[in-house]
């Protein structure tokens, strides 16, 4: 089967941007045209958007679902925990490597240990804000809070950065989501989709290959965001 009809299962959208009078947007906008016709009979359901404007920068762009772990080994590999003096931050590194390493089957497991209670319900600071000073629930409790706190104080260190480094990380990561296609021509942008099809199909889920997961507790008044 062609990649191209794979797209959908790997990639939530795809978006095109091109200037309508330049020729160095050529390349982008054949390449729509030879192609939307024959991709969205394979995928439906896959939006593939033109955008045109102005002398627009030429180039395709989709949304990849990077986690925290995927944030925090870019960050490692391309050592991006700096101190100010440009000298490697180690207090930071080893935050991000003991985040690396949470035990989150056990987080969740011990999150349950007191029965009928849930330390994340979204409202728990407005009904029981002292439950931890209860000594039923934080006996039962212990583990969940040690490796909450532990997993809690490693988040605060590695974004203690200095000139936003964690925000400029995270913004540095997301531009894997595009790729300029200044001048080039259709086989070059054909590659760049395969190239985004690829990495959507490391880093996204768009169809879900596992039986899916339900709600099981839902929380009247809570908020959606």
């Amino acid at each position: 089967m062609s990649w191209k009809a794979g797209l959908s299962r790997n990639l939530p959208v795809i978006r095109f941007f091109a200037c309508p009078t330049s020729p160095s947007s050529n390349g982008v906008l054949s390449w729509y045209k030879n192609n939307y016709q024959v991709l969205k009979a394979m995928n439906p359901k896959l939006p593939m958007l033109l955008r045109t404007a102005e002398n627009a920068m030429p180039a395709v762009t989709t949304e990849l679902d990077f986690t925290m772990d995927d944030l925090l080994k870019y960050m490692l590999q391309t050592n991006k925990f700096q101190n100010e003096d440009g000298s490697t931050a180690l207090d930071r590194v080893e935050a991000a490597k003991a985040y690396l390493e949470t035990d989150w089957v056990a987080l969740r497991r011990e999150r349950w240990a007191h029965a009928g209670f849930d330390p994340e319900h979204p409202l728990i600071g407005e009904e029981d804000p002292d439950w931890k000073f209860d000594p039923k629930k934080s006996q039962d409790l212990a583990t969940y809070i040690e490796l909450k706190e532990s997993m809690d104080e490693q988040l605060s260190t590695l974004k203690g950065g200095q000139e936003n480094e964690f925000t400029r990380a995270e913004n540095s990561l997301l531009m894997c989501q595009r790729v300029d296609l200044w001048c080039a021509g259709e086989k070059e942008v054909e590659q760049a989709v395969k190239h985004l099809n690829m990495l959507g199909k490391r880093f996204n889920q768009v169809e879900r290959q596992s039986p899916r997961e339900y709600i099981e507790d839902f929380y009247p008044g809570a908020s959606d965001f």
